[in-house]
């Protein structure tokens, strides 16, 4: 009787230990699999490249073969012109215009008196400008530091760990960091169009709602740790990989 207790038993721990590797392996597999989707959209982007220089290259080798052609009947055709040209019948010359009659000499040197008292008088105020100058710019960082907003102190903070989610792995932790994304309370405030922008970029169908980040974000953002661990038993206390 107790032998076969303890086989139950050890069965029973093997199930429970094989469901719970299996969890974490599913999840790991599903990060794997849009890894791949997005290589191969990748290559795809790549191969259109390539295709597109080969055909600007095709074109750029189709022209430099015209060149010539086109550059021999330039020529041809610039030569009969020049043959039916003829020396230029001369123009009457213009009648020279009168010029104004010179202005005085007088009237320069009280020009030029005047203008010396004029830069006197505008050099005067310099210095004090130049001593205003350093208090303006003394001013500048004390207002700089007033005008420091609260929510870039608060954006200081230290993000949530996002590996804790079923379906995120190291991989796509890092796109949705790169998008922004660092805490709980963003993934479980986000609309149907977030989710579709979201999609949109890491490659995925549906794969947001098919494992319930959403719902995962929204107990982790309120610290329901045990809720979060009846609903989703196969996520990681710590890491989700």
């Amino acid at each position: 009787m107790g032998t076969f207790f303890y086989m139950l038993l050890a069965f029973v721990v093997g199930v429970l230990v094989g469901w719970f590797l299996w969890g974490r392996l599913r999840g790991e597999l599903d990060s794997l699999r849009g890894d791949l989707d997005r290589t191969r959209s990748e290559r795809d982007k790549l191969r259109a490249e390539l295709d597109a220089c080969g055909r600007a290259r095709a074109d750029l080798e189709r022209q430099l073969r015209e060149a010539p052609a086109a550059s021999g009947t330039a020529k041809a055709a610039g030569q009969a012109p020049a043959a039916l040209m003829s020396t230029p019948a001369t123009a009457p010359a213009k009648p020279a215009a009168a010029k104004p009659a010179a202005k005085p000499a007088s009237a320069k040197p009280a020009a030029a008196a005047k203008k010396p008292s004029a830069a006197k008088t505008a050099a005067v105020p310099k210095p004090a400008a130049k001593a205003a100058a350093p208090k303006a710019a003394a001013s500048k960082p004390a207002a700089a530091k007033k005008a420091v907003p609260a929510s870039a102190k608060a954006a200081a903070g230290k993000p949530d760990n996002l590996r804790r989610l079923i379906g995120i792995g190291p991989v796509n932790e890092k796109l949705l960091k790169g998008l922004g994304v660092t805490s709980y309370a963003q993934i479980a405030a986000w609309t149907e169009a977030d989710v579709k922008r979201i999609e949109d970029v890491l490659n995925f169908d549906g794969r947001i709602a098919r494992e319930q980040w959403i719902d995962q974000a929204k107990l982790l953002a309120a610290g329901d740790e045990n809720g979060f661990a009846r609903r989703f038993p196969t996520a990681g206390t710590a890491n989700n990989t």
